[in-house]
């Protein structure tokens, strides 16, 4: 295909017209990533996740400047909550990293969820992966900020940074359950505001208590992006994960479990669209449908049945 041709000589113009057919779902998007696929895995990719309001673009743009300082190339996927008028991202990110536009070593794509819960768009890593293809050297992810439940990251990064703030009122809150599981570099952002060492005291605190038979401890940055304060100091933390990921065989885990649950997901989706197609042909799907809105069936057997006829 000719745009992945041009994306594997550098063009930024194929490179986007190879997202928008992933994200668009053209016709042509699957046999594109059968051959770009054998050519990811080298990349670095970075989670950014926190609650909204944590400064999550503000951090994605100064470690961006570092590396790219490194000499490094960037890509930078963001996650924006998806434009009810529009359905498209509503590109935020995009303005909070308005110098990083103009560097040709970085590559910026806002997505919209699309409706997908955890945090994340359901192409994002297909996004990632065309990036990785590419030859970006470090790709971020940075999540669309929606608490709690934003732990689809862990299934897309390498490395996940969790930005908390302090203020938020219930410290305690916000650093809780899956949000605190799936933090390998924690990071206090506008560290220079009150209540920024309680809330560092607290997640200690967390981490300790969540610390049985977990080999990789969680290290705690503070940083003031705004400034550049602590950017460096988060550089090297991040860097020595990476290095434990290495060293520790972590690496090839995560991989693997990537690959587990695209290939999963892959699935899920092909199977769905075969069995809507097929009871669309049948014409038997609204018939059905109505017979649950009346009560006269449960959708647990009618599911059952669906899946029998057409998976058999």
């Amino acid at each position: 295909m000719d745009v992945v041709a041009e994306l594997l000589t550098g063009s930024k113009r194929a490179l986007s017209r190879a997202i928008t057919m992933v994200e668009n779902e053209c016709s042509e998007a699957a046999a594109m990533m059968q051959q770009l696929y054998p050519r990811t895995g080298k990349a670095l990719v970075i989670g950014i996740t926190g609650p909204p309001g944590a400064g999550k673009s503000t951090l994605t743009d100064k470690l961006a400047k570092k590396y790219r300082q490194q000499g490094k190339t960037v890509g930078i996927v963001a996650v924006d909550p998806t434009s009810p008028f529009s359905g498209g991202a509503i590109l935020g990110d995009r303005i909070r990293m308005n110098e990083l536009i103009l560097d040709e070593g970085v590559f910026i794509r806002s997505m919209g969820t699309r409706g997908s819960l955890g945090g994340l768009s359901c192409k994002t890593a297909d996004v990632v992966a065309i990036l990785d293809a590419f030859g970006k050297d470090v790709i971020f992810i940075e999540t669309v900020g929606v608490g709690q439940s934003e732990v689809d990251i862990v299934k897309a990064a390498d490395t996940t940074v969790v930005v908390l703030v302090p203020g938020l009122g219930d410290d305690i809150q916000a650093i809780k359950a899956g949000i605190l599981e799936i933090g390998d570099v924690f990071v206090i952002n506008k560290a220079d505001h009150e209540g920024a060492e309680r809330l560092n005291s607290e997640l200690e605190m967390m981490l300790v208590l969540n610390q049985g038979g977990i080999k990789w401890r969680p290290p705690i940055k503070k940083t003031v992006a705004s400034n550049g304060s602590g950017i460096d100091e988060l550089i090297e933390a991040i860097d020595g994960h990476s290095y434990y990921l290495n060293q520790s065989g972590e690496l090839h885990r995560r991989r693997s479990m990537r690959a587990k649950n695209e290939l999963l997901s892959l699935m899920e989706e092909g199977i769905k669209r075969y069995v809507v197609k097929k009871m669309n042909e049948s014409g038997q799907f609204d018939s059905l449908v109505a017979s649950i809105e009346r009560r006269e069936e449960d959708p647990y057997t009618i599911a059952n049945i669906i899946l029998g006829k057409c998976l058999r």
